[in-house]
């Protein structure tokens, strides 16, 4: 069992240094900085003696850790002279911070909008509404952002959005999609952040967690014009309802407000939108562990979408290959992959719990169920350290989980079955929990057959 155990430690260090190079305050704390007199962010300079204030606002699961790199970046006078700011971030991400106040627009595990983050997103609407020309607003978005920073428009209440969310994310609708809708029923999504300041600049950091890194979808892009429109908003309700299923006041509102999309009134010189991190960079650097510690490593990209339960059953299908054929190579490999696949929810009067990389690890163990997991680990993460509405960020299998969930007459089909893999894999030792990890770049998985050949 060593060599096994010494893989299943291999899999969780290449995943976690994939994770350090997505590390938000590190992220924001690069690409900013005082020079001369001025304040560099991504090389765009703001001559301190033209600036009266600096304004950071933001919302995401990495806020705090960009705040914290903010901070950090423009020092202690710049800080104590010119900076105030507000973020949203769930409630288990508040961390010291000297002049940006974190704001706990949720509970943790709890992935809707609430009225602590209405609280929230209204007092940024406000903060930005006092800027003038001589004013610099600073934008920190991250993956989570768009529950984090409910805005209702008029006439949709909380509940509404949140009936709307819920629906949607339980029938598979995509993050696209999901985000479409949001944007169409906010007062501060799609652009109406950039719309509400008067700020002589405006420019957002980044940090992506949704595939091909598109602006006006990450967090709903606050600070990008939104391309879409009431009627595609309604194209996506009908698509995964029914009238029924949707609150009237949705339905009403989309109605009348008229086909065209949004847009902000800040022209492009005023807007600056930068991605700072994504999850090539996690992928880039996880394969450069792996590499260190002797694998032959395989990218598959940072662009797979498709349903978890199909990309575990292909990892655990790419791993026999390398395994007993040496295809498409030789072992010691390593198998990686990111993005962000989705989980359809059956409907069940069972209790459930579970998150899409638990559904990635389960399913993969159940392919390997009869063949066995000899050499061979997968490991399935969220980066942020949250998958689903759980303490773990996914789960990792491996010969010890299989013959755990053996001794126990425990198959993964009967959770699977009702996207219950929680209990499963806690009760076999297969969960991942890292705890909040203050970044987010969408998910990591890493697949490793055979012993590496050297370790640092």
């Amino acid at each position: 069992m060593e060599r096994v155990s010494k893989l299943r430690r291999d899999a969780e260090s290449i995943w976690q240094a994939g994770v350090d190079a997505v590390d938000s305050e590190r992220l924001v704390a690069s690409v900013a900085g005082i020079d001369a007199g001025s304040l560099t962010i991504c090389d765009h300079d703001f001559p301190l003696i033209d600036i009266d204030r600096i304004v950071v606002v933001g919302t995401g699961k990495a806020g705090a850790g960009m705040a914290a790199g903010f901070e950090r970046a423009v020092g202690e006078d710049v800080l104590r002279e010119k900076v105030t700011g507000w973020i949203n971030v769930p409630a288990d991400c508040l961390r010291p911070l000297e002049k940006i106040h974190l704001h706990p627009a949720r509970p943790a595990g709890h992935n809707e909008p609430t009225a602590a983050g209405v609280e929230g997103a209204l007092q940024i609407l406000e903060l930005v509404s006092t800027l003038g020309p001589r004013d610099l607003c600073v934008v920190l978005i991250s993956g989570g952002g768009s529950a984090l920073l409910p805005a209702p428009a008029e006439g949709i209440s909380l509940e509404d959005k949140q009936a709307v969310t819920r629906l949607l994310m339980h029938s598979g609708a995509t993050i696209d999609e999901l985000n479409c809708v949001r944007k169409q029923l906010s007062r501060i999504k799609g652009g109406q952040l950039a719309r509400a300041t008067a700020a002589g600049h405006v420019i957002s950091l980044i940090i992506s967690d949704v595939i091909g890194d598109p602006l006006d979808v990450i967090a709903s892009g606050p600070t990008v014009a939104d391309p879409s429109t009431p009627a595609d908003a309604l194209a996506v309700l009908r698509k995964h309802a029914t009238d029924a299923d949707v609150p009237r006041s949705v339905f009403d509102y989309l109605n009348r407000s008229g086909n065209s999309p949004n847009d902000t009134h800040c022209s492009e010189s005023t807007v600056s939108n930068n991605v700072i991190g994504n999850n090539a960079t996690a992928l880039e650097a996880a394969a450069r562990r792996a590499t260190e510690l002797g694998y032959h490593v395989h990218s598959q990209g940072s662009e797979n979408a498709g349903e978890a339960r199909e990309t575990g059953r292909q990892l655990a299908v790419s791993c026999v290959a390398i395994r007993d054929e040496g295809q498409p190579l030789s072992p010691p490999a390593c198998v990686i992959s990111g993005g962000e696949p989705i989980v359809h929810l059956v409907t069940t009067d069972q209790p459930r719990k579970g998150g899409r990389n638990q559904e990635v690890a389960a399913a993969a163990l159940e392919q390997l169920w009869d063949d066995g997991l000899r050499e061979i680990v997968v490991l399935a993460g969220g980066t942020d350290g949250e998958d689903g509405p759980t303490d773990a960020a996914g789960g990792v299998v491996d010969a010890d989980v299989l013959a755990s969930a053996r001794r126990q007459d425990l198959h993964p089909a009967e959770f699977l079955a009702v996207n219950n893999t929680y209990p499963f894999l806690e009760r076999t030792g297969g969960l991942l929990i890292t705890g909040p990890t203050h970044t987010n770049v969408m998910d990591l998985r890493v697949a490793l057959v055979g012993e590496p050949r050297s370790s640092s």
